[in-house]
C-alpha cells in the first residue's frame, strides 16, 4: 500500500502481512461456527430441557443435525390429559385413598407437552390408542388451537439418549394439608425396591411450647423403644392410614413404570431413567441393568389395570411418634416403610425382622433413598424397632 494511503470504509485492513477483516465482517461471522461439534454437544447436554432443545433445532441446519445426538434429556410434562371422564366425576364419593388412586390411574392415559416449536397434532399418548380415538384426540386439540406432544413422540427425534429425566406436573397422591408423603421406587421388569417416608403432620419446633414445659413433647421425642407398639400407631386409624399410604404409593409407582414401556423400547442406548414430579412426592428410577432386564423380560400387567403387576412383598416398618429433623421441623407420626419382593428380603434380614450380618449397613438402599433433611430422618428411624409386614401380589 502506498505511503499515506487510507483504507476505504468497510475494506479489509492489513496488519503486517496479514489481511484483517473489518468490524462489519466480524459481526457477520457466526461465532458458533468456530466451535467444534463436540463442544456444542456439551452445551446442549447442559441445557437438557427438551423444549429449549426444540427451539435450538430451528436456529440453524447445524443445530438441527446436532440436537438429536444429545445424550442427556429432561422432559417436563405440562399437563395430564385423560381420554375418559375426569376422576372427580367418575369417583365422586371415593373417600378411601386407595380407591381414589386406582380411579386416577384408570384414566391417566396421556402425558402431554405444550409449547414446543413445531405445531404437531396431538398424537401423544404414552399408551397407544386405536386409530379412531387417536384421530379424535388430534381433531379436538387442533380445534382448541393448542398443540400437544407426548414424551414418546418428542423423544423419537433423539437417537443417543443415555440419561433421561421425565418430570410430571404434580404427584398423583393427595394427602391431607400439612402431611408428608414421599416415595422412591426402583424397577426392572417388576418392582425391585420401594422406600416410603410419611408423617401425619409436619410441625415447626417454634410452634410448640418450650421443650422443658411440654411433657408430651419430651415423652414422644425421647426415650428408647420399650418393645411394645406405640399407642399412637394403632389408635385413631393410624395403622390403617399407613397401609393406605403404602398401597397408594405402590400403585402410583407401578402405573408410572407401565407408562415407560414404549420410551424404553425406542431407546436402546438408555442407561438411566428417572420419572419424578414437580412436587418431589415420588421418584421412579431405573439403571442400566434394570433397563436391560425390562427389554428381555416383558412386564406383567396387573389384570386390566394400566400398571405393572406388583409381586408379593416383604415390608419393614419403623415408627416414631415425634421426630425432629435437622431443619428444625418435627415429623409427627413419622413412618418409614422399606419394601422388597418377598423372595429377596430374607437375604438381608432375618425372618423376625432382625438385621443379619452387617446390621444397619444392610439398609444403605433405604438410608440413601431421599435427599436432606429427609435422609437424616430415615437414618434416625432405622435405629428404632422394626415391624415386619407381608403383602400379596396385586
Amino acid at each position: 500500500m502506498a505511503p499515506g494511503a487510507t483504507d476505504l470504509p468497510g475494506s479489509p485492513r492489513w496488519c503486517g502481512d496479514r489481511l484483517v477483516a473489518s468490524e462489519e465482517d466480524e459481526l457477520e461471522i457466526d461465532q458458533f461456527d468456530r466451535l467444534p461439534d463436540s463442544v456444542l454437544l456439551v452445551i446442549f447436554n447442559r441445557i437438557g430441557d427438551v423444549k429449549a432443545l426444540g427451539r435450538c433445532c430451528v436456529v440453524s441446519h447445524r443445530f438441527h443435525s446436532l440436537v438429536p445426538l444429545v445424550d442427556n434429556v429432561v422432559v417436563r410434562v405440562d399437563c395430564v390429559i385423560s381420554d375418559g371422564p375426569s376422576p372427580s366425576s367418575s369417583c365422586p364419593s371415593a373417600s378411601d385413598e386407595i380407591d381414589k388412586t386406582r380411579c386416577v390411574f384408570s384414566h391417566l392415559t396421556r402425558l402431554v407437552l405444550g409449547g414446543l416449536v413445531r405445531p404437531l397434532h396431538a398424537l401423544g399418548q404414552i399408551l397407544s390408542l386405536p386409530s379412531s380415538k387417536r384421530s379424535t384426540s388430534a381433531e379436538s386439540s387442533s380445534s382448541s388451537g393448542v398443540s400437544h406432544h407426548s414424551p414418546t413422540e418428542v423423544l423419537k427425534s433423539f437417537k443417543k439418549i443415555r440419561r433421561l429425566r421425565i418430570e410430571l406436573p404434580a404427584g398423583e397422591l393427595g394427602v391431607e394439608e400439612g402431611a408428608l408423603l414421599k416415595w422412591k421406587a426402583d424397577f426392572g421388569s417388576t418392582l425391585d425396591s420401594c422406600v416410603i417416608l410419611g408423617a401425619s403432620s409436619v410441625l415447626s419446633s417454634a410452634s410448640l411450647t418450650p421443650k422443658s414445659e411440654n411433657t408430651n413433647y419430651a415423652h414422644e421425642l425421647g426415650g428408647e423403644d420399650n418393645g411394645s407398639i406405640p399407642e399412637s400407631l394403632y389408635t385413631n386409624g393410624g395403622l390403617k392410614l399407613r397401609v393406605v399410604w403404602t398401597i397408594s404409593s405402590l400403585i402410583a409407582a407401578s402405573a408410572r413404570h407401565y407408562l415407560l414401556q414404549p420410551i424404553i423400547s425406542d431407546h436402546e442406548t438408555l442407561e438411566f431413567l428417572d420419572l419424578t414430579d414437580s412436587d418431589g412426592q415420588g421418584v421412579l428410577t431405573m439403571d442400566r441393568w434394570q433397563l436391560q432386564e425390562l427389554k428381555v423380560r416383558p412386564i406383567s400387567p396387573s389384570g386390566t389395570s394400566q400398571r405393572t403387576l406388583v409381586p408379593a412383598l416383604s415390608m419393614r416398618l419403623w415408627y416414631a411418634p415425634l421426630l425432629e429433623i435437622p431443619d428444625g421441623s418435627l415429623l409427627k407420626g413419622a413412618t418409614l416403610v422399606a419394601i422388597r419382593p418377598s423372595e429377596e428380603m430374607p437375604k438381608e434380614m432375618g425372618i423376625n425382622g432382625d438385621c443379619s450380618g452387617g446390621g444397619l449397613s444392610d439398609f444403605s438402599w433405604v438410608s440413601n433413598a431421599f435427599e436432606e433433611p429427609y435422609r437424616t430422618a430415615v437414618r434416625m428411624l432405622v435405629k428404632r424397632k422394626i415391624y415386619s409386614l407381608e403383602m400379596n401380589s396385586f
